[in-house]
């Protein structure tokens, strides 16, 4: 048997985001093979992860934000490295891997002291950053890593094109015990709790409102859907998030209400905020159809939890989902035209909720997971 492994997966928040959904899920999993794992992220006094896990977990205190994006991350990274060098004094690791620019910049200024030989770095996608000196974090945070894993082809071409690097490719997995299409004792509760309806389609998103998950041509999909299906309600879960994204909520708002359509508890649009983990597989199976109609993203974690919970889903027939998803799977919709999510929309309502698990969510695995990232901290450069 080969021998354990002593790894430390670093990832930005302790909020339900997909990248530390990856860190907790791949933790457990790694945990799993009786490897030693270490958790670290910022987290305000008090806090910790929104998901429980096994893993042994060492939370830096969250700094204060600052005036703007820049100054935030540059205290994160701080944060992070201090907690690291104090955590390094004490103990070392086999491994040292960072699913994000903070976490990773930490580890690429320990490496330039001389504390560490190395790291690797995640990559679940790559945003465009207003600021320069966030820009420049993001891709110092890439370069300067020993090893570079992406979960999608997409990215991984994308490093390749733009950056020259050669990433390996990871993928994510769905837990099948967590996510199922049975009904659960809270199912009701939850939707009582949201004010979610009854009698018309819920279309549920999932990661708040974002410019990238094109939440405002949704919205016009949903209100040309309420047209033809008048009962029709938009949930929107979720949020949390270092990224500033009031603009765009202001403006999802704004657009709502020219249209006259009220938000809130019971209304036609639900914005649950952040909601406990526990309540996830409820809201999947409460809702009609999981819309993803996202302009950007590193794997798309929640279609394959929708799916698993028998709730149909319609995604942008962009990669990376091409990578994943087939006809039979999903429904397809063009993100850039708010009809053709509507009517993809109403396919998907039509087709109904299934109570088998797909073939599709079978194919991904934390364990599965897990192996590949073992054989690949197992390569020459980490021995």
């Amino acid at each position: 048997m080969a021998e354990a492994l002593k790894i430390a997966l670093l990832t930005h928040s302790i909020n339900p985001r997909g990248g530390v959904v990856h860190v907790l899920e791949l933790g457990r999993a790694l945990r799993a093979r009786g490897h030693d794992v270490t958790l670290l992220a910022p987290a305000p006094p008090g806090q910790g992860f929104f998901r429980e896990t096994p893993c042994r977990v060492a939370l830096a205190p969250a700094p204060l934000p600052g005036v703007d994006l820049a100054e935030t991350v540059q205290r994160r990274i701080t944060a992070m490295q201090d907690h690291l060098s104090a955590l390094l004094v004490r103990e070392s690791f086999d491994v040292l891997h960072a699913h994000d620019g903070i976490g990773a910049n930490a580890l690429a200024n320990l490496a330039e002291a001389g504390i560490v030989t190395g790291y690797v770095r995640t990559v679940h996608h790559v945003d465009r950053y207003g600021d320069a000196r966030v820009q420049a974090w993001e891709e110092r945070s890439i370069r300067g890593a020993s090893q570079v894993l992406c979960v999608s082809d997409l990215w991984r071409q994308r490093l390749w094109d733009e950056c020259g690097i050669e990433a390996a490719r990871v993928d994510n997995g769905v837990d099948l015990g967590r996510y199922t299409p049975h009904p659960g004792a809270r199912d009701r509760d939850v939707a009582q709790r949201y004010g979610i309806g009854e009698c018309g389609p819920v279309v549920l998103t999932v990661g708040g409102i974002e410019a990238r998950k094109n939440t405002r041509r949704l919205l016009q999909a949903v209100l040309q859907l309420r047209a033809r299906l008048p009962q029709a309600q938009l949930v929107v879960a979720g949020g949390a998030s270092l990224l500033d994204h009031r603009a765009e909520g202001e403006a999802f708002r704004a657009e709502a209400a020219a249209a006259g359509i009220a938000i809130g508890h019971g209304e036609p649009i639900v914005l649950t905020g952040p909601l406990p983990d526990a309540e996830m597989p409820a809201l999947y199976r409460r809702a009609d159809v999981l819309a993803m109609p996202s302009l950007l993203e590193g794997f798309g974690l929640a279609a394959l939890e929708a799916l698993a919970c028998g709730t149909p889903v319609v995604v942008s027939r962009i990669a990376p989902f091409t990578e994943h998803f087939a006809d039979g799977d999903v429904a397809w919709t063009d993100p850039l035209d708010p009809g053709a999510i509507a009517a993809a929309l109403q396919l998907a309502v039509a087709r109904g909720s299934h109570r088998q698990v797909p073939a599709v969510c079978r194919r991904f695995s934390w364990g599965a997971s897990a192996a590949r990232h073992e054989a690949l901290y197992r390569l020459p450069q980490f021995a």
